[in-house]
């Protein structure tokens, strides 16, 4: 290994570091209250070594966000393997996301921080495309589960892959918010479970979606 290649590769040591001491702070007491100061005392570094690898704390937290996306799509990649039927694939990405909710859940509240312009005004670019980036790698596993079963025949022709994609995600998450914001109160006061709605909601969204041939071969199921 050359003395570039070494140099380059301490870095991103230290960048992990960073990134593992700001994810139990970020976890602990979330974006607004934790400071740049208590992110270096655990790394036990400086505050200004702590610029030379992250241009702000907004993009330390981005940071921290990639790691959670780059979970999520290992989740939704090994619970779809393709020799899976189609149909399996797409309730199985849904229930690896519930998973990624349930025992990630910090993760989950992180990515809200993207929801919002405002909130990451001070967020760079660079780290703003990069965790775009990661992702798009969950996005690209549930719209190729689509795409491929357009292709043979279990979804209907019509569908747009991305735009279900959305669709599925987005019902998912605003059900999975509402239940860790509310979730005693819905269940102990008016005896509604957000889980059930999740695998209710998912069932008729995935059944719009089927060809006749499929409602018929996979009717048992819904």
């Amino acid at each position: 290994m050359g003395i570039s290649e070494r140099k380059e590769r301490e870095k991103e040591i230290r960048r992990e570091s960073i990134l593992d001491a700001a994810e139990k702070v970020f976890f602990e007491k979330g974006l607004v209250f934790t400071t740049m100061d208590e992110i270096a005392e655990l790394t036990e570094v400086s505050k200004g070594t702590l610029y030379l690898y992250y241009k702000s704390k907004d993009d330390i937290y981005l940071g921290v966000i990639c790691r959670g996306f780059d979970l999520l799509a290992k989740m939704l990649k090994d619970n779809s393997p393709p020799e899976q039927p189609t149909i399996q694939r797409l309730l199985n990405v849904g229930t690896a996301y519930y998973h990624f909710f349930q025992n990630h859940i910090n993760y989950f509240r992180m990515f809200s921080y993207l929801d919002n312009p405002q909130s990451h005004s001070l967020a760079s670019e660079d780290m703003l495309k990069e965790s775009n980036k990661r992702s798009q790698l969950a996005w690209n596993i549930i719209i190729e589960v689509i795409s491929k079963g357009i292709n043979d025949g279990t979804f209907k022709k019509s569908i747009d892959p991305v735009q279900m994609a959305i669709i599925l995600w987005s019902n998912a998450t605003a059900i999975m918010k509402l239940k860790d914001r509310n979730d005693h109160f819905w269940l102990s006061i008016i005896n509604v479970n957000y889980e059930e709605i999740l695998q209710k909601s998912n069932s008729m969204l995935v059944t719009s979606m089927l060809t006749e041939e499929a409602k018929k071969y996979y009717q048992s199921k819904f």
